[in-house]
């Protein structure tokens, strides 16, 4: 029985239960988890009808599968975030580099200190937050330090430091603080993080001008600095809410197989910052999402007193939006009904609002949709995350927050134009810049361009490198190294012609691919020494040209064949900069691998001469007594601790007679 035969059999028997499933391949690794309000109707729909691309790929790869039955969507939900923790599924989106989010913390100390963390722990300090990167948080810090004098230093020192002569320590170290000093600090500063700013810039205001007629125009100076770096740090809010509640709006937008979710946080009724992922998705778009969104909250502990979330399209993808509906029509909608209602009534429009946001039944199309293939759906999916978390967790269909969640996916489907964009112009930089190199050099194609760099000081240590950029961007897999063995001293065309000579040997008996063009650190010596090699030792007759640096050693000139013909290229073209690249990533290349073998070269001694020392009793060596000079100095009794004998303890001592002290 093949293995279709097996899921057809499992297909037939699945339960009408909310549930997660999960697929494997022919090896029997967990390749995608996913959750179902209906397993039975939503694993059938992977094996019958057309998917697109990203989706053909993952059921091309599943050759079995396991569901495990929970007793309601939101435990699916929690499932199904922890096996995906478990498993880490290839196709899968996961939530790799934002797994933490910074915070920042007030510590429960007697002595308490501003922090920045990415861990939320039970110790009963404050914790403000999440920051969505951690630049964010520390201009923050650095804002609050300049205004509130806590304690700056992790250990205690002896005496007042630097902080407290600027005014912004209260020195514990040597003075007695009392706790209300403390109490009134922290309050101010959460005072001022939960949008208490206003306040705090009138205040400073008010001591600024008494400062300034009372003629302290150096603290009038510190104060105004204070109202300017507020001012600074609050400049990004662009959209104000009159409930001042503290919400997460999340958008999404799918494209080429690609989704971008962001993320705008609204702190205090106003957008603060936003946060943006993209990655590749492999499964239906509106439960990836989810899955994002429960991953990223199992992993943030400190939440929100609401969550707002798109609704689901009838093509599963969000659409870009029109000028009318796009970003600034949304901030200019919320900013004119600000404006228009007071705050009683801009609260009543919000309240209503809340009552009218998520329907039991599902509501447009793409929702019964859903639900007739057992997926998520807008309304379940935000049912089960609100019953999980304990907060507010809202699809809005109308008003300001519908507003706030459009302009979130509108910032999705940007980044996702700007990725795609780049992506063109990288293709264009890239291989448009190899094209044109190989008109410029006569050659049909430019596809496989193989550079060589040699690397040594005074002719020690001597090593070559060779660097592969395929199409203009880097193969990185394909680079090699090599240790120079029959060069004497810094004989750099010699050297050269062994590299040469080594790797095109190779290429030709492994039958690997040979490049389109050579191409070597150096002039008309190194170009010779190259063809030398390649036509009249190999008999390959493969373009070579050498990178000339000026005295700044900068790329300047690019030169051809054994005459060593210069080629005229502009300094700002796409084919200039391939060149320096090519050259620059070379040159990195070897000269990290020339440190790598200097660095070795240079813990050795010549106690690894002697019979019966190996790495590990040399290093036990070196380790009891510290270097070679004290282990020259010691008498044989003194090895007998390390288990050497009298006999292996001289032949030490005669092998560091002539060694240099200084290691």
């Amino acid at each position: 029985m093949d293995y279709m035969d097996n899921i057809r059999n499992k297909l037939a028997l699945l339960p009408d239960l909310p549930g997660c499933y999960l697929m494997k391949n022919d090896e029997g690794t967990i390749i995608y988890v996913g959750k179902a309000k209906v397993l039975k109707n939503r694993v059938r729909s992977y094996f019958t009808g057309s998917h697109n691309g990203k989706t053909q790929r993952l059921v091309a790869n599943i050759v079995d599968f396991e569901y495990i039955v929970t007793s309601s969507n939101m435990e699916a939900l929690i499932l199904e975030c922890n096996l995906i923790k478990k498993h880490m599924p290839r196709y899968n989106v996961l939530l790799k580099d934002d797994k933490t989010f910074p915070y920042l913390k007030i510590t429960n100390e007697t002595h308490p200190r501003l922090e920045v963390t990415r861990r939320v722990l039970k110790d009963k300090a404050k914790y403000f937050g999440p920051y969505p990167n951690s630049y964010a948080a520390q201009q923050t810090k650095k804002l609050l330090d300049r205004m509130y004098p806590l304690r700056k230093c992790g250990v205690m020192p002896k005496e007042v430091c630097l902080y407290y002569h600027m005014g912004q320590c209260l020195a514990p170290c040597e003075k007695e603080v009392p706790k209300s000093a403390y109490e009134e600090i922290t309050q101010s500063i959460s005072s001022f993080l939960n949008g208490g700013h206003d306040a705090v810039k009138k205040d400073l205001q008010k001591k600024m001008q008494e400062a300034a007629e009372e003629l302290y125009f150096e603290r009038a100076k510190e104060l105004r600095d204070q109202i300017i770096h507020i001012d600074a740090l609050m400049e990004k809010q662009k959209i104000n809410t009159v409930d001042t509640k503290d919400r997460d709006v999340f958008g999404y937008a799918v494209d080429k197989g690609w989704m971008c979710v962001q993320i705008l946080y609204m702190r205090q009724g106003k957008m603060i910052q936003r946060h943006s992922s993209a990655f590749p998705f492999y499964g239906e778009a509106y439960s990836d999402f989810m899955s994002y969104v429960t991953q990223y909250y199992s992993d943030n502990p400190a939440l929100p007193q609401e969550i707002l979330l798109p609704d689901m399209l009838s093509d599963g993808a969000v659409k870009a939006l029109t000028p009318e509906t796009g970003t600034g029509a949304a901030v200019t909608g919320l900013q004119t009904a600000a404006g228009m209602l007071g705050s009683k009534e801009m609260q009543a429009a919000l309240e209503a609002e809340d009552r009218a946001e998520v329907a039991a039944e599902p509501q447009n199309p793409a929702e019964q949709e859903a639900a007739a293939e057992g997926t998520v759906d807008a309304a379940g999916g935000a049912a089960a995350l609100q019953e999980w978390l304990g907060i507010k967790v809202l699809v809005p269909q109308r008003g300001l927050k519908k507003q706030m969640v459009g302009m979130a996916c509108q910032n999705s489907r940007v980044a996702l134009d700007e990725k795609f964009r780049l992506i063109e112009r990288d293709e264009e930089r890239t291989s448009g810049a190899a094209s044109s190199l190989g008109q410029s050099l006569g050659l049909a194609s430019l596809n496989r361009i193989e550079a060589f760099d040699n690397s040594n000081i005074q002719g020690t240590n001597p090593v070559s490198a060779m660097v592969v950029f395929i199409d203009g961007k880097p193969a990185r897999k394909e680079y090699r190294k090599y240790k120079v063995r029959t060069v004497q001293g810094p004989d750099d065309y010699e050297t050269m012609r062994e590299v040469i000579r080594r790797r095109y040997e190779r290429v030709l008996k492994e039958n690997l691919p040979q490049p389109d063009l050579i191409v070597v650190d150096g002039g008309k010596g190194q170009i010779s020494s190259a063809i030398d090699i390649l036509q009249n030792e190999l008999g390959l007759f493969i373009p070579v040209c050498g990178i000339v640096k000026d005295d700044k050693h900068r790329t300047a000139q690019l030169l051809v064949g054994d005459s060593a013909e210069p080629v005229s290229l502009a300094r700002d073209s796409q084919e200039f900069y391939l060149l320096q690249r090519i050259q620059d990533e070379v040159h990195r290349f070897a000269i990290t691998f020339h440190r790598e073998q200097r660095g070795k070269s240079m813990v050795t001694s010549k106690l690894d001469s002697v019979p019966g020392i190996g790495e590990k009793r040399r290093k036990s060596l070196l380790k009891h007594f510290g270097s070679l000079k004290k282990i020259k100095e010691a008498s044989v009794e003194d090895f007998r601790v390390l288990s050497i004998g009298e006999k292996l303890a001289r032949q030490i001592l005669d092998a560091l007679k002539d060694e240099e002290p200084s290691l």
